[in-house]
């Protein structure tokens, strides 16, 4: 009888907690409608064009790896290395600077420096494109007024050159490499600082053998990030120096709109490819190294 009345318990409770289950993957259903036709359909139709060619005489469409071919070649590979360099250089030189500026703030005694600090690199972390790009034409462009006041014309200074977009791009690229590196920042622990002095350890030893090693993976994550970030750029760069640097966001506007060769959609399709490609090999570095630093700073 006993028996029985268990496995007549257990039952409801087990169809009850099935129930309360339901909702919650219900509510989880039109996020997955909105990331399957707002980026699954597009993804798709991306792939397939990357992979097509169309005989501008019949009007005869063929499978083929000619766009990608093309899309790693002359000019076009030419504006793909101009990304992946450009990203580079700005993602390391905003995760060094990122990095001072961060840990500035999280040493200071003033709170409210803290919080101005985070406030304004949540907002200019998000502050970029044609504004941002008329920003820096009408401060330090040909005519722009530090340009004009400091005479940098003349000492060889020119905004739209790769320099120039670099340090457009810092302008974003250090405020997010604060909000991403100052939750690690907090992260060390004050007994560790302590126990390297009681052991005889100076400051410079701390961050050598310390602070940097547990910091490395937020830091290299956050390096990761930021290049994404700069390589997915469009607006700035084309607002600015439009075709004079090549850049593979560039290129694939030309080719879609047909500035060089009509007919070029497909391989723009292709170098789409191949910046997906370059940003999936960026998250699957990310990822880890997200793992990793949140298990030593938890």
């Amino acid at each position: 009888m006993t028996a029985t009345l268990t496995r007549v318990d257990v039952a409801p409770a087990a169809s009850l907690k099935r129930r309360r289950r339901a909702p919650g993957w219900l509510a989880v259903l039109p996020l997955l409608a909105f990331v399957a036709i707002a980026f699954g359909i597009p993804a798709l139709a991306m792939l397939n064009g990357a992979f097509t060619a169309k005989n501008q005489a019949t009007g005869a469409t063929s499978y083929t790896t000619a766009n990608l071919t093309d899309s790693l070649q002359g000019a076009y590979l030419t504006a793909l290395l101009g990304s992946v360099k450009l990203s580079a250089v700005s993602a390391l030189i905003a995760t060094v600077f990122g990095l001072l500026l961060a840990q500035a703030v999280v040493t200071s005694r003033f709170r409210a420096l803290r919080e101005a600090v985070l406030t304004a690199s949540g907002v200019l972390a998000n502050f970029g494109g044609v504004p941002l790009a008329f920003a820096f034409v009408a401060t330090l462009g040909n005519s722009g007024v530090l340009t004009r006041h400091l005479g940098l014309t003349d000492k060889g200074w020119s905004l739209y050159s790769f320099w120039g977009l670099v340090i457009v791009y810092l302008y974003f690229l250090i405020p997010l490499m604060v909000l991403t590196i100052t939750p690690a920042l907090d992260g060390l622990r004050s007994q560790w600082r302590e126990a390297a002095r009681n052991n005889g350890a100076t400051n410079v030893q701390y961050w050598q053998h310390v602070g940097l090693p547990v910091l490395l993976p937020s830091l290299l994550g956050g390096f990761v990030l930021l290049f994404g970030s700069a390589f997915a750029a469009y607006a700035t760069a084309a607002a600015m120096v439009g075709s004079s640097i090549p850049l593979v966001t560039l290129q694939i506007a030309d080719a879609i709109s047909g500035n060089v060769l009509v007919g070029q959609e497909n391989v723009a399709l292709a170098l789409s490819l191949d910046m997906v490609l370059i940003a999936g090999l960026v998250m699957a570095v990310y990822l880890p190294l997200q793992r990793r630093s949140a298990r030593w700073l938890a």
